[in-house]
């Protein structure tokens, strides 16, 4: 699932007449390089959803043939936040656990990390216990202290424990596998947020993580977008012009 039905109100003007899914930087809309390495992972049937000038991802996005995926879309009358929005799309997710990432983050990440993160979860799934798994990174200037620490791996689970507390401190990329078990407590038709339910899980232990040390850019501002432009452009071999 893409997170797609925000605002993007620290963006504007940008997302005055076009929602910040479909802001380009590098020649590509942000969502569409979040479709592209997802299916590049193997993750092909993708729903997002979809609420302020949605219509307009929609149109641009299609059924997602073009680019390898099957699309389907959650339409939200109002943005629900983050866990709100999943709660509503709840219905078209599946039983199986859930790679959920936000429209608006650029991320170098393979997927294929989070494919077998997901197969390991199936393996080891437990009826009476719902796990997620979180990718952290490094925190930056706009996060300085971070959100969750990451403990090591302790068999038989292979991946470290998220927790509330210790050093250092690492930033949610915004990117995780949720167990649909768990995504069923957040309640529906509530505009609510994901971090209440993330500090219930840490709490009782159902959450692991894993660090990327990767390219990764939370795209806030038209400034930040510029910056991520030009250099993806100069990475690309394009010629960035003065008035780009």
């Amino acid at each position: 699932m893409i997170l797609a039905a925000g605002r993007g109100e620290r963006m504007r003007p940008l997302t005055d007449h076009c929602p910040k899914p479909l802001l380009q930087v590098g020649g590509k809309p942000l969502i569409v390089w979040q479709i592209e390495r997802m299916v590049a992972a193997g993750f092909r049937d993708i729903v997002v959803n979809v609420s302020y000038l949605g219509e307009q991802i929609v149109a641009a996005l299609g059924d997602g043939s073009a680019y390898g995926a099957r699309i389907e879309y959650s339409r939200e009358r109002d943005p629900l936040e983050s866990a709100g929005g999943i709660a509503y799309a709840l219905p078209k997710l599946g039983s199986e656990p859930v790679l959920i990432a936000a429209a608006d983050v650029y991320a170098e990440l393979d997927f294929g990390r989070l494919a077998a993160a997901r197969d390991w979860m199936l393996a080891n799934r437990d009826a009476d216990m719902g796990r997620s798994h979180l990718v952290l990174v490094p925190n930056r200037p706009f996060r300085p202290d971070g959100d969750y620490s990451l403990g090591p791996p302790q068999h038989p689970i292979p991946y470290g424990q998220v927790g509330k507390a210790g050093a250092p401190l690492h930033t949610w990329s915004g990117i995780g596998l949720f167990s649909v078990g768990l995504l069923r407590e957040i309640p529906f038709g509530q505009k609510i947020p994901l971090l209440p339910f993330f500090l219930d899980w840490i709490e009782r232990e159902r959450v692991t993580g894993e660090l990327y040390l990767g390219r990764w850019d939370n795209l806030g501002t038209p400034a930040q977008l510029q910056a991520l432009d030009a250099e993806l452009k100069t990475a690309h071999g394009d010629p960035v012009r003065d008035d780009d």
